[in-house]
């Protein structure tokens, strides 16, 4: 249900995982394990308040060389002097570039997936690029991970397609290694690009996860019996099929931007009505249509693109990131600080009793709560209505459907007033 088709499902890796923070330094954070796959969560920016420079924990000196008419300033990174036009579509613009040092994440991965949160003024959009060195030594060319912009008037946000060397492919927002070929540092490269006269974007932060998948899963036990429930309103993405096809029809088209909607509506941030005052007045729930509408890739013609969707939560909220957790015990601990989850399911006819659908390659539902015997609370998007979202999944089913089917992927969505929990010994998730 990520995709406006079973192919695109199919093909689309849900394998997303990022870190926010307020601006301007990459620290590798460690490695997350569960069964025999492991993660290297994010690569976390953050300011240095003394100085407002670039640095990075252990080298700061990878990153003063690393820009080139840009600077950070104000807690962004921002275009100073251009050092280049690029045309696109027939446009000119500007470009300033950042380029961090070669980031070791410390275990081989054969995935990755970068995520950002930036404002982009009229007329400015930013590029993410990446590239990776094999454990061999050979080195990819920098592929393309997304071309953003808030808005779509003046640039439409886009995936840039199907690119592939001998080391790596990409497939919309994930670099994936060439099969047999294993992975073992990565280098990112922000461009930030702005019409001539117009105002340039400010990249408050980017981050990436490398992955390698979990070979097996079992189902995990409560840390309480306390039972928690989170008052998430409840959004069908059904009742609004067949609306707005330039942004994917809604429908099954438009579980991740619905859920992304639940978790804004769960902190009060939802877009301002003005914002969609487009959306006919008829529709229910029209703020949907616009969380849709400002997740929608003209390139891959779909709501379902990662970076895109956590994009739109950190310039709603004070902070928002995708990552991977192992299992239903360490999503507890957002549960109880006050933390709703969005996560990514896969499931097949009957192995998820209750469910809306009967099968799904792909879906989001949100994490809202726990039973006193750990079965988990979920608002369901694909219900039928906004007063039957809200379910319970037995523990075992969902846990295998979420960590089986996509490695435990989960949008961490926050506002300044729900601090993430503390990690566990040995989790490097967040």
């Amino acid at each position: 249900m990520l995709q406006p088709a079973l192919r695109r499902f199919l093909t689309h890796p849900r394998v997303v995982v990022s870190l926010v923070a307020l601006v301007a330094l990459a620290v590798p954070l460690g490695v997350l394990t569960h069964g025999r796959g492991s993660h290297q969560p994010r690569l976390r920016m953050v300011a240095d308040p003394a100085t407002s420079t670039l640095v990075r924990e252990t080298s700061a000196a990878d990153f003063a060389t690393g820009t080139a008419g840009t600077a950070w300033s104000a807690g962004a990174l921002r275009i100073t002097r251009p050092v280049g036009v690029r045309t696109v579509a027939g446009v000119r613009y500007e470009l300033g570039r950042w380029t961090s040092g070669w980031i070791t994440p410390g275990q081989a991965f054969t995935e990755l997936v970068p995520s950002w949160s930036a404002s982009t003024p009229a007329g400015s959009w930013v590029r993410v690029l990446v590239r990776v060195r094999g454990t061999d030594g050979r080195l990819s060319g920098f592929k393309d991970l997304g071309r953003w912009s808030s808005g779509d008037r003046w640039f439409k946000r886009r995936s840039a397609g199907s690119q592939a060397d001998a080391l790596a492919s990409v497939a919309t927002d994930t670099l994936r290694a060439q099969a047999g070929v294993r992975l073992d540092r990565f280098q990112l490269r922000l461009q930030l690009l702005r019409r001539p006269g117009h105002a340039g974007p400010a990249l408050r932060s980017v981050s990436a996860v490398v992955s390698l998948l979990p070979a097996s899963v079992s189902t995990s036990q409560p840390a309480s019996s306390t039972p928690v429930s989170l008052p998430v309103p409840g959004y069908s993405q059904m009742i609004h099929r067949g609306q707005d096809p330039e942004y994917g029809g809604g429908g099954e088209a438009w579980c991740s931007p619905t859920s992304l909607a639940m978790v804004l509506g769960y902190y009060g941030r939802l877009p301002a009505p003005a914002s969609y005052a487009w959306v006919k007045a008829s529709y229910a729930d029209r703020w949907v249509n616009q969380v849709a509408r400002l997740t929608y890739d003209y390139r891959y013609a779909g709501t379902g693109n990662w970076p895109f969707n956590t994009a739109v939560g950190a310039n709603l909220l004070a902070d928002a990131f995708v990552t991977r957790l192992p299992d239903l015990r360490t999503a507890e601990a957002f549960l109880r600080a006050g933390i709703p989850l969005v996560v990514s399911i896969r499931f097949s006819r009957g192995q998820l009793t209750g469910a809306p659908i009967s099968a799904s390659p792909g879906h989001l539902v949100v994490l809202a709560g726990l039973t006193a015997t750990g079965d988990p609370i979920v608002m369901d998007p694909a219900a039928a209505s906004d007063g039957t979202v809200r379910r319970t999944y037995d523990r075992g089913q969902f846990e295998r459907a979420w960590v089986a089917g996509s490695g435990g992927t989960a949008y961490v969505l926050r506002d300044a007033s729900h601090p993430l929990p503390a990690r566990p010994a040995g989790v490097r998730a967040w």
